[in-house]
């Protein structure tokens, strides 16, 4: 991905956090002998080039490509990059991801059991403080004073305007991740001074009041909507952000804001975004193509290097059977997956078929040719035979016959041995008289080589049973449709609305002539069992009878399309964490361009990562609506609703009527559309069901089946180290 901001300076006057956040505001240049922090703006250029600093601090970890010169000391360049460790926060404690590596304590995230010395946690939040502090510090070198003192005018100084503008929505981004992962934290701005002291803790209350104020403050001096440069926040973000607080508000404070959510949100979707017309291609190597995404973190595989971000979970979503190439990769870390929970948000849509794939019961049958008019009076031709399934001289069959008045006759592959039907009585004679049909049509042909007889009735075929509009009373009729190179191919089909249930196949409206399939083995059987659907939907269903074998196909008429998963070689279920083909592998995230072409290096990659996009917007006016917030309406909700479940099947199929949209479907939605965006977390602490027993997945709490765990682990710990070397911080409850 193109950066448009290049990383090439790390400002002096820098704030370091380092073992403590509480006593290590510390201003460090990067050589202290010979960089101030009026050195670094003499320059010009350096504004726009500090202010990209501040956006890598969501990608990178600091000077030296992946790794090697940290911004913050004693936290791990792979899992502390800032991305990477919410990923972990959002995605690991929930039904969406498990990660089966050994890394220390991570394991304890899926489990929901971890302290307040998990290193993981400890990187998330001096990364999310490192981050407060380099906002800060840009923040002061950029007031009116400074600016003044420095003689900045015209429209470098407008310029740095917008870029203080950024900084300031930056650093509330990051205390809202401060205040919903730990609720309560230390509190530090531009105001404080530059020195080692002891910064006091602001409630949960109290932080949701500041990163309101402040997003409300800068939303006016940011650029319009769509009018910045790419990976840049405009005053869309801003909105998006207060939209997202504004949902949670009744969580961070008791006080629910659903109303102001509703008007920030539908500023957001007034703002000019659209939704990409691919759901896949939000998730490849040049998604900064995409209408829809509002305030990216942006990678490249040459400029923005790192072992976090979009490589990670690109890289460790691949193992097992999965190619690495496919994914524009030179190879898997075989450690993310997904647990069964998330699956059945999609019920069937993870495959269209439901109907099992057939396997030939013989290597092949003996065969009966039938040349005739209709075929060019081939003896030999293959495509137009009967066969003998239990090789006992009795051979059966379906004949396609365009015309009525066509002949035909019997042979075994040469005119040498052939018979027809001198009398017209159902007896055959070797070198007999053509067997003529009346009428034009589809029919079933049985002959006895035994006793040199045979039979052909014409046929209609239907669908029948409990899952059809009629259940068991009458047909629902199917139509042949030939092959345009071979009319013998063709299949008989039918497009049908059909309920949780059974069905069979039977000719001409009645029981004499009908097919099952024992075994459910995607093989036809004279008067066999049931076929079962197992969920109501839109399905086309073929026969295809000719010679036997006879077979069917049932498939969904569309499917979610945002149900990317990897399934060959992988369990649904999860018996070990450990062992990465158990549990699905999911195929969203790509390092491959949307024409196919492979990102620019096959280790780091060039996806961004889509932090605001207009379908969260979306949802989220859906959610408000539901939750009784003023200002919008259900029939604009549910408008919204459907234009990404149109997007997610490609037609109409997958549409929800008034009556479906509740706030669970609300939830599972968010679910299918939002998986491993770092969202779930928060939606399920929202909705209550983080941590309770009401809903769980395999192995919350430690379970395999999942069960409740302590409503503590809403939120994470303070490190413990912090809370010891701060006077003024009182640790989460229940920790």
């Amino acid at each position: 991905m193109k950066r448009i901001l290049n990383i090439t300076l790390f400002i002096a006057g820098i704030v370091l956090f380092t073992a403590s956040c509480t006593k290590d505001l510390n201003t460090v240049p990067i050589d202290p002998d010979q960089i101030t922090s009026a050195a670094v703006y003499e320059d010009p250029a350096s504004y726009k080039m500090v202010l990209a600093k501040l956006y890598s601090g969501l990608s990178v970890t600091g000077q030296q490509g992946a790794a090697g010169n940290p911004d913050v000391e004693g936290i791990d360049e792979g899992f502390g990059e800032y991305l990477r460790a919410y990923w972990y926060h959002q995605e690991l404690t929930t039904d969406e991801a498990v990660l089966g590596w050994n890394d220390q304590t991570i394991k304890d995230f899926h489990w929901q059991k971890w302290g307040t010395s998990d290193v993981f946690v400890a990187a998330m939040y001096y990364r999310i403080f490192a981050q407060i502090s380099f906002c800060n510090e840009y923040i002061r070198e950029t007031s009116d004073a400074k600016l003044d003192e420095r003689g900045v005018t015209g429209t470098l100084r407008t310029d740095i305007g917008f870029y203080r503008a950024e900084a300031r929505f930056l650093r509330a981004l990051s205390y809202y991740h401060a205040l919903d992962l730990f609720g309560s934290t230390p509190f530090v701005t531009e105001n404080d001074g530059v020195g080692k002291f002891f910064p006091v803790q602001k409630s949960r209350a109290e932080l949701f009041n500041y990163v309101e104020s402040e997003l409300l403050a800068i939303e006016p001096l940011l650029k319009d909507a769509k009018t910045n440069e790419y990976g840049r926040a405009d005053k869309a973000a801003a909105d998006f952000l207060l939209a997202k607080l504004y949902l949670n508000a009744e969580v961070y404070t008791g006080t629910a804001k659903y109303t102001e959510c509703i008007t920030y949100a539908n500023k957001v979707i007034n703002s000019g975004y659209i939704l990409d017309p691919s759901y896949e291609n939000i998730f490849k190597a040049d998604n900064n193509n995409s209408p829809e995404i509002i305030f990216p973190v942006t990678f490249d595989g040459l400029r923005t290097r790192t072992w976090g971000g979009t490589t990670f979970i690109v890289h460790a979503a691949i193992g097992g059977s999965m190619p690495p190439a496919d994914f524009g990769v030179a190879g898997g870390w075989g450690g993310i997956r997904t647990t069964s929970a998330l699956i059945d948000k999609f019920a069937g849509s993870v495959s269209k078929r439901i109907s099992p794939i057939p396997h030939p019961r013989k290597a092949a049958y003996p065969l009966l040719n039938c040349p005739g008019s209709y075929q060019g009076w081939d003896p030999a031709k293959e495509t137009t035979v009967l066969a003998s399934v239990n090789g006992d001289g009795r051979y059966e069959g379906y004949l396609y016959f365009a015309d009525g008045g066509t002949q035909f006759k019997f042979a075994k592959g040469s005119w040498d041995h052939n018979w027809g039907d001198d009398g017209g009585d159902g007896t055959l004679e070797p070198n007999g008289a053509n067997i003529q049909v009346a009428d034009a049509g589809y029919y079933k042909v049985n002959v006895d080589t035994n006793t040199f007889t045979y039979t052909i009735m014409k046929t209609d075929w239907g669908v029948i049973g409990s899952a059809t509009a009629d259940g068991w009373n009458s047909d629902q009729n199917m139509t042949y449709v030939p092959n345009a190179d071979n009319n013998q191919a063709g299949v008989w089909t039918a497009t049908l609305s059909l309920t949780a249930g059974e069905i069979k196949f039977r000719a001409n409206d009645g029981w004499d002539l009908n097919y099952g399939d024992n075994g459910n083995n995607g093989i036809l059987d004279g008067g066999g069992d049931d076929i079962p659907i197992p969920e109501a939907g839109d399905y086309v269903i073929t026969l295809k009878l000719g010679a036997p074998d006879y077979t069917y196909t049932i498939e969904r008429l569309s499917i979610d399309g945002r149900a990317m998963f990897w399934t060959a070689g992988q369990t649904l279920e999860i018996n070990d964490i450990a062992s990465f083909t158990d549990g699905y592998a999911v195929t969203k995230w790509k390092n491959v361009t949307s024409t196919g072409a492979a990102g620019s290096d096959n280790t780091y990659v060039d996806t961004d990562f889509p932090m605001f996009r207009l379908a969260d917007a979306y949802l989220m006016y859906a959610e408000a609506v539901l939750r009784g917030g003023s200002g919008g309406d259900a029939g604009t909700a549910l408008t919204l609703v459907n234009a990404l479940r149109t997007r997610a099947y490609g037609d109409t199929h997958g549409n929800i009527a008034a009556s479906d949209l509740t706030l669970n479907f609300i939830l599972d939605e968010r679910a299918r559309e939002l998986y491993w965006e770092c969202t779930r977390r928060t939606d399920l602490v929202r909705f209550g069901q983080f941590t309770n027993g009401d809903y769980v997945w395999p192995w919350k709490g430690y379970v395999k089946e999942g069960a409740a765990t302590d409503a503590h682990y809403n939120i994470f710990p303070l490190p413990s180290s912090d809370v010891s070397a701060n006077p003024n911080l009182t640790q989460n409850p229940g920790y």
